[in-house]
């Protein structure tokens, strides 16, 4: 299984997807060797077997620092290299040399690359990855091959041409968790599209986790709808510690919660814009805005432009249990996507007795009942269906206990038994062939 991420070392979503799967799968019997470009110290899954692609030998379980990771601008990759490389000529090391790869030549003026949104290391970064896997794919053995969004196809692919010359035959699975067009609301990358697409088509099975994505994935790339499958995401609610944390926030205004990156993708400006309307009303309600992003100065600079910036709470990228404080520091949490394949958060939110209220366009909508949900766009609608939580009692503690309920019923075993029967599938008919 090739990774980009995985907790706690993760920006997004599917860090949290994979790591929640791999527990899945591993409960399933299944033995999995994942490979990530880092990891870090504090990983320690007992579960499976880590190997790090950054190094010229397999390190298991060890830290492999680095500064790529989706989603970061030229301008942020720029300044941490000058940092890294301070600090590694006053340790005495030699700059450079632990981070160029000389035989790689690569001509990333082709690649269209928006400013902003990728730093074009990071396609180099890609570029190498694939190779190491080529690499690893030699030495290890194994029956499936599963890729985690486009980062790790080039990966797969590598991965895949080396199995079949060993005499493999080792089916390639492709998991798409967002295209490059939820991204970049529509406007996307041709570099980034064109490795999607052909890792979507090589792919022997490619698995989504929705069917708003299924149909993105038909719609935009041409896959054949018979080899897509769909594996709706889940979470392991378990028995999640009770928050007796009093905020003193709450003492004096209720509160309505926006958590994700602040990028196109998660409608940061559509949640400002529905803030407005709320504060409009009741100027008494607060806005935590949680994440980091390339819209983040956007975002701030608006919330004073609209009038509300002292209303409006910045808290940057939040992490491990400051996750579920925010969650329960909230009397609504507010998905605002434009477009999300999935949306984990809204699970998070829900395990946390915390109402939800959903973007129509997510995945998540096709699965769970106890929200109240509206389009993106529809601002109105959105700002009412807010209010209503924040106004009737009832409707919010019923959805707040509705809610945990729900959670409570799902599991990561789920999707881990469906990938397993695509996995079974696959290999049929790779023997058949």
């Amino acid at each position: 299984m090739f990774g980009w991420e995985f907790p706690p070392f993760n920006t997004g979503g599917l860090g949290t997807a994979c790591y929640g799967l791999t527990k899945g799968l591993s409960r399933q019997g299944v033995d999995i060797t994942l490979i990530l470009p880092r990891i870090g110290d504090a990983i320690d899954p007992a579960y499976m077997r880590i190997i790090s692609a950054n190094l010229d030998k397999r390190i298991k379980i060890r830290s492999v620092n680095s500064i790529l990771k989706p989603y970061i601008s030229s301008e942020a990759y720029l300044d941490d290299l000058v940092r890294m490389l301070s600090n590694d000529k006053e340790r005495g090391m030699p700059p450079y040399k632990k981070y160029i790869d000389r035989n790689t030549k690569l001509d990333l003026s082709t690649m269209n690359i928006k400013k902003g949104l990728y730093g074009s290391d990071l396609f180099h970064e890609v570029y190498r990855y694939s190779k190491e896997a080529g690499r690893i794919a030699a030495e290890e053995e194994f029956d499936v091959i599963h890729c985690h969004d486009w980062l790790t196809y080039p990966a797969g692919l590598e991965a895949k041409r080396v199995a079949d010359a060993r005499g493999m035959n080792a089916p390639l699975i492709t998991h798409v968790h967002a295209t490059e067009f939820d991204r970049t609301g529509g406007n996307p990358n041709d570099y980034v599209y064109h490795i999607e697409k052909e890792g979507m088509h090589k792919a022997t099975y490619v698995v989504t986790v929705s069917n708003y994505t299924k149909n993105m994935v038909m719609r935009h790339y041409g896959v054949d709808p018979r080899k897509v499958h769909v594996v709706h995401n889940s979470i392991d609610v378990g028995d999640s510690p009770v928050c007796n944390e009093d905020f003193e926030i709450k003492k004096h205004h209720k509160t309505v919660l926006f958590l994700g990156r602040m990028t196109i993708q998660k409608g940061p400006d559509h949640f400002l814009a529905i803030a407005k309307k709320i504060s409009d009303f009741n100027p008494d309600v607060r806005f935590i805005m949680a994440g980091g992003g390339d819209m983040f100065t956007r975002i701030v600079e608006e919330a004073a432009a609209l009038g509300i910036g002292d209303k409006v709470l910045f808290t940057d990228f939040v992490t491990g249990m400051d996750v579920d404080r925010a969650y329960r520091m909230a009397d609504v949490y507010v998905m605002s996507s434009v477009s999300e394949p999935f949306g984990l958060t809204v699970l998070e939110a829900m395990k946390n007795g915390t109402p939800v209220v959903v973007s129509k366009q997510s995945g998540v909508s096709e699965v769970i009942r106890n929200c109240l949900i509206a389009d993106f766009w529809d601002r109105d609608e959105m700002a009412n269906k807010i209010l209503a939580v924040l106004n009737y009692p009832e409707l919010k503690q019923c959805l707040s206990d509705e809610g945990m309920r729900e959670v409570r019923a799902l599991s990561w075993d789920q999707p881990a038994r469906k990938c397993m029967d695509i996995y079974d599938k696959a290999l049929t008919e790779a023997r058949e062939w």
